[in-house]
């Protein structure tokens, strides 16, 4: 028994809305199958949340009130000169440190907080 894929694709063409949906069930009913997308190819568009983050960007999201501390902090941490690391407090939101670890992306966080810097880690 050979299938006449290019009538069933011209019967299909020519169906209403209702006549599909039955269609499906019917489909789903018979072969046990499902035409809901897979939980796999769901989760893989919609990103990639069941994935543990290896690594984070520290973005010095606003200096604050304290701008010279958070200043002397950014210097301590990157191992910039001054001027460098002014002008990555003067031109937040800037990253800061890229592809830390969790544990060094959460103590830079902590070291700019603590000095009354604004820090989101990405």
């Amino acid at each position: 028994m050979a299938l006449d894929v290019d009538g069933i694709i011209e019967q299909l063409k020519g169906a209403t809305i209702l006549e599909l949906n039955d269609l499906v069930k019917s489909i789903e009913d018979e072969f046990g199958v499902s035409a809901a997308a897979p939980v796999a190819a769901a989760g893989a568009a919609g990103g990639d949340t069941a994935e543990v983050k290896d690594s984070f960007d520290v973005e010095l999201t606003e200096a604050g009130q304290e701008k010279v501390k958070v200043i002397k902090a950014i210097k301590e941490i990157t191992g910039q000169g001054l001027k460098e690391s002014k002008g990555l407090a003067d031109k937040a939101p800037s990253i800061i440190k890229e592809g830390a670890t969790e544990e060094e992306a959460n103590k830079i966080k902590e070291q700019l907080e603590a000095v009354g810097a604004t820090v989101t880690l990405k």
